[in-house]
């Protein structure tokens, strides 16, 4: 059906007409009405290409046809500009070809794997593989809603050949995913064309649009949450790949607890770097308590991509043992299900200070979501997996065994309408303050209606889950930073973030509740309240004490200027500045991939004064 789907005739007009019809169709279908396009992209990088001819380009990589694509290549979401801040060249970009259904180079020739050494290809193969991460994030079986980014603007902006350097990075204040390159012996390394570096970073830009407010955090926890995003984010895209599956089959004989590819992420990175046969490993050991007062963001990850790795494992042999599925089947089968169970609990997560809790709570209430009866025991295998990890205490994780509960209702001051609620931030707004005694929201705080948005997820059997309503709030308090141990902000105003998530379900059932309380005082008397206020508390002195820890170590620089977002040679974990008389800190608005095991960028140490 596809091969010959390949050779229809479907002229613009129609093509349009059945792009407006597509959230009716399945993927078969779509590929037969050249609604997807294939695209010659490298699985992983080409040194793996070079070592693995039968995995050197993703056979799989089918890019949604939109109405807008054009020259860059461009698209609704996303546009390459081919800057290079080392030699200030602005290569020319590919050319789309409407007639041909490809990009072509500037001479006219189809870019694909037999050109693949041209600027162009770099420029379509960055941008295809981006394409097909952001439907990965956006279809029924993730999020189940479109993603607006973290910076302003709808499009991000690509730079496949930013400039000399060992890096890749997301970065907020340019508004860009940043590509670097760099030489190796007689080799040019271009991460632009390493699959899992792409994903990795476009993780972080993922995480940056649904989640803001993570930035705004002197956590090490909520940094460390980031890059788990970044590496879960490669694991799950290369996953799906059928011949990669294939392959892993053949190199594990089924036994994914064995060291394999899957948990390799950016080898030609990892080899010409630092030395390694790749970056960081799924596969680790590493528990809560072995990371829990590092302030290595990289290092803290390998806990929580560990534990979810782990899932992969258990499912798999679950889907054998229990389902009597073969081993390709019970691959497929696990990628399937940890697409619903990793990336859909992320619209359940507190609006800021995102802790390796708060996502195992959120995955293990959205698989109740999903799957309330739970036939198979993949809630308890999970509960497992995250108290033998350490992210859940032995006690907590008892108790989530015999609770089970699927939809609660709020006891509201002042009923809404979910309707009413959904409809704009004005009417959410007014339902939060109407209702600030029953949410625990203080009555002196300003709150803000952060996001505001509606979700269709699906079942792993594609069955339509309770439309979510979406709410993101937060406010903030100001803490005075009194002591020697905050340096030179002694004595100045912090600004402190708190707030919460409510998932509703169409009839304003509450499906989840998230959230980050604060110190001012509560209206609201009684036990829940006092434990609020004193989760509150120890928020405050987490804050007071992470950003003590920061300051000693030097890891707060001042806010990074520059529109182009060109790559330092020194970038600070955290930075500072200072907002209607407040010092606001944040996470670096480079945000990529580098291996800070010894503090170091590429081989460069950086030093930050405090």
């Amino acid at each position: 059906m596809a091969k010959k789907s390949r050779e229809l005739k479907v002229t613009r007009i129609e093509r349009t007409g059945l792009y407006a019809a597509r959230q009716f169709l399945d993927r078969a279908l779509e590929e037969a009405l050249k609604l997807r396009i294939p695209f010659d992209v490298y699985f992983q990088d080409p040194l793996v290409a070079e070592e693995n001819p039968k995995l050197a380009f993703d056979e799989d990589n089918f890019v949604p046809w939109e109405p807008g694509i054009g020259d860059g290549p461009t698209s609704a979401r996303f546009a390459v500009v081919d800057y290079d801040g080392s030699t200030e060249m602005l290569s020319p970009p590919a050319r789309w070809d409407e007639k041909l259904n490809a990009f072509v180079d500037p001479k006219g020739k189809t870019l694909n794997r037999h050109n693949k050494d041209s600027l162009q290809f770099h420029q379509v193969n960055v941008w295809a593989i981006l394409q097909r991460a952001l439907d990965f994030f956006e279809n029924g079986f993730g999020l189940g809603r479109p993603i607006l980014w973290g910076v302003e603007g709808s499009r991000l902006i690509v730079v496949p050949h930013a400039g000399y350097g060992e890096n890749a990075f997301y970065d907020r204040q340019s508004k860009s995913l940043q590509f670097y390159y760099f030489d190796r012996d007689k080799e040019r390394i271009f991460t632009c064309l390493s699959t899992d570096i792409i994903n990795h970073e476009f993780g972080h830009a993922v995480l940056d649009g649904i989640r803001p407010h993570f930035i705004e955090s002197v956590l090490p926890e909520t940094a460390a949450f980031h890059e788990f995003m970044g590496d879960l984010t490669a694991i799950l895209i290369t996953f799906r790949n059928n011949a990669f599956r294939q392959q892993l089959i053949a190199e594990t004989k089924g036994d994914l607890e064995s060291e394999s590819t899957l948990s390799k992420l950016a080898e030609q990175f990892g080899k010409h770097v630092v030395n390694k046969p790749y970056l960081r490993s799924a596969r680790n050991d590493l528990k809560y308590a072995d990371v829990a007062n590092d302030q290595r963001p990289h290092f803290m990850s390998q806990v929580l991509t560990g534990a979810m790795f782990d899932i992969v494992l258990r499912l798999s042999k679950y889907y054998v043992a229990e389902r009597n599925r073969t081993v390709p089947q019970a691959f497929w089968d696990t990628i399937q299900r940890m697409q619903n169970m990793a990336v859909q609990p992320l619209d359940l997560l507190p609006p800021v200070d995102v802790t390796f809790r708060d996502y195992a709570l959120a995955v293990l209430r959205a698989e109740e979501i999903a799957n309330p009866t739970d036939p198979d025991g993949y809630r308890v295998m999970m509960l497992d997996v995250f108290e033998r990890r350490g992210i859940l205490e032995p006690s907590e994780t008892a108790a989530l065994k015999i609770s089970h509960h699927v939809f609660d209702r709020l006891d509201l001051d002042v009923f809404y309408d979910v309707d009413r609620i959904a409809s704009s931030r004005a009417e959410a707004y007014r339902f939060l303050d109407d209702n600030r005694k029953a949410l625990f929201i203080p009555y002196g705080a300003d709150i803000v209606v952060a996001e505001l948005c509606t979700a269709q997820k699906l079942t792993r059997q594609a069955r339509r889950q309770p439309r979510q309503i979406l709410l993101q709030y937060i406010w903030r308090e100001d803490i005075i930073l009194k002591g020697d141990e905050f340096g030179r902000f002694n004595g100045q105003i912090a600004s402190f973030l708190c707030g919460g998530t409510l998932a509703l379900d169409e009839n304003g059932n509450v499906l989840a509740w998230a959230r980050k309380p604060g110190t001012l005082p509560l209206a609201r008397p009684g036990k829940a309240a006092d434990e609020e206020a004193q989760e509150g508390k120890k928020r405050r002195d987490a804050f007071l004490a992470a950003l003590a820890q920061r300051i000693k170590a030097g890891r707060i620089g001042t806010a990074i200027g520059g529109e182009r977002g060109l790559l330092a040679k020194s970038v600070a974990p955290l930075t500072s500045r200072t907002v209607n008389g407040a010092v606001r800190f944040e996470l670096s608005p480079h945000i990529g991939i580098h291996d800070d095991e010894h503090d170091v960028l590429g081989g460069r140490s950086w030093q930050i004064s405090s």
